[in-house]
């Protein structure tokens, strides 16, 4: 699928923010006042900047509002929902770290899971999709996690914590795109079951639905070439993981925040690839896969 900006930003860095919080919320980065301040203020800019970029790839954004009224259905709504319910949570947090009042442990713990929540929401939206047989797999929602909470560990100053994570994260991406690169065929979509002829022989495009451009070549078939594919792999993984885990494994406040920045290259070479490599089933119909 075509790899927007907007989407990428999204879940790359609201990952990060939710996770970070998630951290701050169970008290593992214990600052007071100015230095909370700014602490949190990083997180929320992470999350609801994160957030705000996801409209943006709305046909009208003006209208992000009425998502939140498909809850029942929507993992897009429910993420909405849980994303203002674990920000609205993590406020207290916030506010009692920067001018020094306790918040209950129970009160921190239900926040933090929210933030869980709130990542998981993200990854469902995505996981859901059948037709997408890449993202339609337990893994997926794995690796937002992994993504969250070993860059939320990295940016909180946890060196061991997020030492073992990112190793964790290191796996979980080897692991999917090993799976994810056989999804597509063990889904059995071929151009005979899309168009249900397929017990009439094999089916092949004769001529092309339309002569033009459209929305689903524009958003629905992207190609990557192998060679860039395994590149951008490469560099996912040591950036995304394996290098700010050697760094947390040194140690230091200074090699932690330039454990961040090379985190967050890999994360979006990584997410970059998430959507890239994602083949819809559409581009049957296109003679596409």
């Amino acid at each position: 699928m075509h790899p927007a900006p907007s989407v990428i930003i999204f879940s790359v860095l609201s990952g990060l923010g939710f996770g970070f919080m998630c951290f701050m919320a169970l008290g593992f980065l214990p600052l007071t006042g100015l230095w909370a301040f700014w602490a949190w203020a990083i997180g929320y800019a992470l999350a609801v900047g994160g957030l705000i970029a996801s409209t943006t790839h709305l046909g009208n954004p003006q209208r992000a509002l009425k998502a939140f009224s498909q809850w029942r259905s929507s993992w897009l709504s429910r993420e909405g929902w849980a994303a203002v319910l674990a920000l609205f949570a993590l406020a207290p947090i916030a506010l009692g770290d920067w001018l020094g009042f306790a918040v209950p442990y129970a009160w921190r713990g239900l926040a933090a899971a929210l933030a869980v929540i709130t990542v998981v929401c993200t990854a469902m939206i995505y996981t859901q999709i059948k037709a997408v047989p890449r993202w339609h797999h337990w893994l997926t929602p794995v690796m937002f996690l992994a993504f969250a909470l070993a860059g939320g560990a990295l940016l909180a100053m946890q060196a061991t914590l997020s030492f073992f994570l990112l190793l964790v994260l290191a796996v979980v991406m080897l692991v999917l795109f090993f799976v994810g690169d056989r999804q597509f065929a063990r889904a059995g979509s071929t151009m005979g079951t899309a168009t249900g002829l397929g017990a009439r022989g094999d089916v092949s495009v004769f001529e092309q639905p339309h002569t033009g451009g459209n929305y689903l070549l524009r958003e629905m078939i992207f190609v990557v070439g192998r060679k860039h594919a395994m590149k951008l792999r490469v560099i996912a993984v040591l950036c995304a993981a394996v290098l700010p885990a050697l760094m947390a494994a040194v140690g230091g406040v200074g090699l932690m925040l330039v454990a961040v920045l090379v985190h967050l290259v890999g994360a979006f070479a990584a997410r970059w690839l998430f959507f890239a490599e994602a083949e819809h089933v559409v581009g049957l119909y296109y003679g596409k896969r």
